[in-house]
């Protein structure tokens, strides 16, 4: 239009760190014809009309020289500097004369209130602000990548789902195989990339620029940047290296109890052969969680759109304030935002009420965390629970259980999750105490907090791990909460051994299968989108940045994995809790016979024979031997 430039009433604000943080400069922004050419201050401006005339065309619409406090209510600038437009912004015309910084062939100038200023004082503000364009167009090209390549990284998700499955079901049938076919992979892919790295770092040796360290290079925009430099290879090989060690080492120490976890993850690939639609049973979960966080979000929000404004001579809180009554009584006054909130009770109690809201958003994820895992645990232990496998499961496992954990255990389930969120709350008090009291705060403040969010976060850890046996518990016997607890805790301890072998051992494993899939298509999206295949030169989108759709399949493959897994791990946590149940309520004699496969009590039993708590089993009392499953009740009872 008829105003092309950008011009800030005072440029030196944009030094502030936050703008980094925020992209946005603490200062009026205004559309101007053209630039300011010459020094000038608002107060000698403001007594002489020509030199006003010319100093309006950078303040607000409707600016004249008979308004009073037009600083205090940032109508006009201070001052303005000589400037020239650079990416359609005015920015101060600095230059250098003998080693000193000048503006407009100055080395100092009035900032508006009477003192003189050095002409670097500019150069921080010129600096963010650079920073800020370079930041938003770096964005924009993004976003235009996105728009190139959006259906290309839905295909990738897609692929990362269909190798999710197609992984599960081999899992099922070639268990043991798969798994050592998995860790031999997964040492390939790490290999692989050690190779490429070395390959790229061999490749620029010579190269004029790749000698630069990336303490020297600093902060760039362009990230293509980074990989013509050696260093940057050669930290990626190392890393890759360092991963690579610590993988054979564990692999060269736990080959045994890998054995033992592949037993496990064969009866868990059995339960899930037998309960398929539990795999997809983290989408619901996902849809709940994201009506909770979009909810919250809204709730979050809405409270600072709240806003009052103040004129000049007349306080306004009209929405339409120039067709309002007090606009004709008080014709020079303007409807200026001044600041967000206000003086009500409601204002004044906003920071608590916020606090509230998060907590609920915390209760209602955990409950929801909580309503999945209970429900899986439901189905898994309804599987385990069937003297004949799979005649004596409900005809839909998962439905069932979801049922059964709406109907009878939404208390459980509520008691749990506020536990975890008044734990999770205290943690976030301790850090908004930690940002409130920085520079005010001594040593022994610091050590002291310090301890506390420390704590905090191990007994949320300990929670977590407490709460899913604890569901696993209340799914199997319909137990409370505490109760449940309890006996977890304890069936925990008293096959610590177990529990360390087994469950951890298994979850590494499946981590391993989440690195694999991960780093298949990663690659795979590597080479597609970087163009270094001939084939895909023609095929794939003309990207700036072609890390970004990389990038994005990598996390959204990783996502993708992690839910599929999430599944699996949740029916071996299931499984190896009904495991030890079986053992110490059982003796596999013809009253009592023990509802594991043969296949896991030999494997598990016969070779950890010295692990049995049989002690332990002993020295429960009547009324507990003769506990029975609740599942299995009701199939017997059937």
């Amino acid at each position: 239009g008829s105003k092309p430039l950008l011009f800030y009433f005072n440029i030196m604000k944009c030094a502030s760190p936050m703008v980094l943080l925020e992209f946005q400069c603490p200062t009026t922004q205004m559309c101007v014809e053209k630039c300011p050419e010459k020094f000038m201050t608002l107060i000698k401006a403001y007594s002489n009309k020509n030199d006003f005339d010319y100093y309006k065309k950078f303040c607000k619409d409707g600016v004249t020289n008979t308004m009073v406090n037009i600083l205090k209510y940032g109508l006009c600038p201070a001052m303005l500097t000589p400037s020239k437009p650079f990416t359609r912004r005015c920015f101060p015309a600095l230059g250098q004369k003998g080693g000193v910084i000048t503006v407009g062939n100055n080395s100092h100038f009035d900032d508006g209130s009477g003192k003189m200023r050095d002409a670097k004082d500019l150069m921080d503000g010129v600096k963010n602000a650079t920073v800020v364009i370079e930041a938003r167009q770096v964005v924009m090209k993004i976003f235009e990548d996105y728009t190139q390549s959006w259906y290309w990284i839905l295909l990738g998700l897609v692929i990362a789902m269909l190798t999710s499955l197609l992984f599960i079901v081999l899992l099922r049938f070639l268990a043991g195989i798969m798994v050592w076919v998995m860790i031999v992979l997964v040492i390939l892919v790490i290999g692989y990339g050690i190779f490429h790295c070395y390959m790229e770092y061999a490749a620029l040796k010579g190269e004029p620029g790749s000698d630069v360290t990336l303490q020297d290079l600093g902060f760039q925009t362009d990230f293509t940047v980074y990989l013509q430099i050696r260093q940057t290879w050669l930290a990626f090989m190392i890393i890759l290296a360092i991963v690579e060690l610590i993988i054979i080492l564990l692999l060269i120490f736990l080959r045994k109890r890998i054995l033992i976890a592949v037993a496990l993850i064969k009866e868990a690939s059995r339960a899930i052969g037998h309960v398929m639609s539990s795999l997809f049973y983290p989408l619901f979960t996902f849809l709940l969680l994201a009506m909770v966080i979009a909810y919250w979000a809204v709730t979050a929000v809405y409270p600072f759109t709240l806003t009052y404004c103040i004129s000049m001579l007349c306080v306004c809180v009209y929405k339409n304030y120039t067709t309002s009554s007090m606009k004709k009584e008080c014709p020079d006054s303007e409807c200026l935002f001044a600041f967000y909130g206000g003086e009500t009770v409601y204002h004044k109690y906003l920071i608590g009420l916020q606090f509230y809201n998060v907590f609920l958003f915390f209760w209602c994820a955990n409950f929801v965390t909580a309503l999945g895992q209970m429900t899986l645990a439901g189905a898994f232990a309804s599987y385990y629970w069937a003297f004949v496998k799979p005649d004596d499961m409900p005809a839909f496992p998962v439905f069932s259980a979801l049922g059964r954990s709406l109907r009878y255990h939404t208390g459980t389930l509520a008691f749990g999750s506020l536990i975890l969120s008044i734990i999770q709350i205290i943690r976030v008090l301790l850090e908004y105490l930690d940002h409130k009291l920085k520079g005010a705060q001594n040593k022994c403040t610091k050590f002291l907090l310090c301890c506390l969010k420390c704590c905090f976060w191990c007994l949320e850890k300990f929670v977590k791990f407490l709460n899913r046996n604890a569901y696993i518990m209340v799914a199997i016997y319909g137990k409370n909460f505490c109760t449940s607890a309890r006996d977890a805790f304890f069936l925990l301890m008293r096959n610590m051994i177990r529990v360390a072998v087994l469950d951890k051992v298994t979850d590494f494993l499946l981590f391993l299968g989440k690195l694999l899939i991960v780093g298949l298509v990663g690659i795979f999206a590597f080479f597609f989108f970087s163009g270094r295949v001939k084939a895909f030169e023609n095929t794939a989108p003309h990207l700036h940045y072609y890390w970004v759709p990389i990038l994005t399949v990598v996390i959204g493959s990783y996502l993708i994995a992690h839910g599929f897994f999430s599944v699996y791990a949740m029916c071996v946590d299931t499984l190896f809790l009904c495991f030890c149940e079986d053992l110490e309520r059982n003796d596999g004699s013809a009253a009592r016979p023990y509802y594991m496969s043969s296949t896991l009590h030999e494997i598990l039993w016969k070779n950890k024979a010295e692990d049995l708590p049989s002690s332990s089993a002993q020295q429960q009392d009547d009324e507990d031997i003769q506990l029975k499953p609740k599942q299995a009740e009701e199939e017997d009872a059937t």
